[in-house]
């Protein structure tokens, strides 16, 4: 396998590669209807590609007031440490742009990842797109 990378992805250009891989965990494995998956966010956010060499595998969207979101890797390539790699692209560039405090509504069954990088539960569970999500702070 090769190297895993992220970097900053330009949405303008690069939303095809976003698309396809947002369309196939949100909306093809986990029934997200697309009018919930799109929204006017995707246009002021930061966001990220994970890559296999040059196969984009995964991504992740960071909003200006903290909040990450949309993380996501192709399922064939869960597993492989991709969603810290992203996750860790994503926290450094909301440092770096001084956001101390990261958001995030996680789904249930991924809070364990997010707990292991610094991420707490700060809400009761409630449903979001049908499935069950919490939502979860990390920094000050």
């Amino acid at each position: 396998m090769n190297k895993i990378h992220v970097r900053v992805a330009d949405w303008q250009k690069e939303n095809a590669e976003i698309r396809r891989i947002r369309e196939a965990v949100f909306i093809a494995e986990q029934s997200v209807p697309p009018e919930l998956e799109w929204d006017a966010d995707d246009a002021s956010a930061v966001h990220f590609l994970a890559f296999e060499g040059d196969f984009p595998i995964g991504t992740a969207r960071l909003l200006p007031d903290g909040h990450i979101g949309r993380v996501s890797v192709l399922k064939d390539w869960r597993g492989l440490k991709v969603g810290d790699k992203l996750m860790q692209a994503v926290i450094g560039e909301a440092e770096k742009r001084g956001l101390k405090q990261q958001m995030l509504s996680a789904q249930v069954q991924a809070t364990a990842f997010y707990e292991r990088l610094g991420f707490s539960i700060v809400s009761e569970e409630f449903l979001e797109a049908g499935i069950p999500h919490v939502d979860m702070v990390r920094g000050s």
